[in-house]
């Protein structure tokens, strides 16, 4: 089983992107499930949001304590939430941040290698969106980070979730994600 936490803030879109990479899971023909953990709920609050990935019935239904991944969908949590705690050591990190792990202080995770990267989510999803939702964004990045779900079923269950002209921006900051966290990989390859 593989199991996501996503951080942000309210309004971000994390219980979207939860169910999102969940659908595209389920699309994949796997067992998937999608669930928040709300504190106070108002736009700007930390949430939480999990999912889990498996190729058979999933039966846990409790929060994700030893998560393979982090999302972290707003860089000010890192210094609010300890959105690292119980990442398996083999896990996956990726920030919504223009910022380097060095840049954002968080230097002695810059030498895991490529299994922990920046993406500038909020500036992809501005360019292709017009509008700061870095989720379905980051979702595109996810694909190319861990190999997890296919950018192919991502954008597939953000165009099932959205209007047409919605979706088309979505799938476009998705993929721009996607060829991003694909480039910085190939070039750490090189390295």
């Amino acid at each position: 089983m593989f199991q996501v936490r996503i951080h942000g803030r309210g309004g971000q879109g994390v219980v979207t992107a939860a169910e999102l990479l969940a659908q595209a899971a389920f699309d994949e023909g796997r067992h998937a499930q999608a669930f928040p953990s709300f504190g106070s709920e108002r736009t700007g609050a930390p949430v939480v949001a999990f999912c889990r990935i498996a190729d058979k019935e999933i039966r846990v239904r409790e929060p994700i304590m030893a998560p393979d991944a982090v999302i972290v969908q707003d860089e000010t949590l890192l210094r609010a939430v300890d959105v690292f705690a119980g990442l398996q050591s083999t896990g996956y990190v990726l920030i919504n941040s223009m910022r380097t792990f060095d840049e954002l202080g968080l230097g002695e995770y810059a030498a895991v290698g490529d299994r922990f990267i920046t993406v500038p989510a909020t500036q992809l999803a501005m360019q292709h969106l017009g509008r700061p939702v870095p989720n379905a964004v980051l979702l595109g990045a996810f694909a190319a980070l861990t190999k997890v779900v296919s950018l192919k079923s991502v954008n597939d269950a953000i165009r099932d979730r959205f209007s047409a002209k919605l979706a088309d921006g979505n799938c476009a900051a998705a993929t721009a994600a996607y060829e991003f966290v694909a480039q910085q990989l190939e070039g750490s390859a090189r390295v």
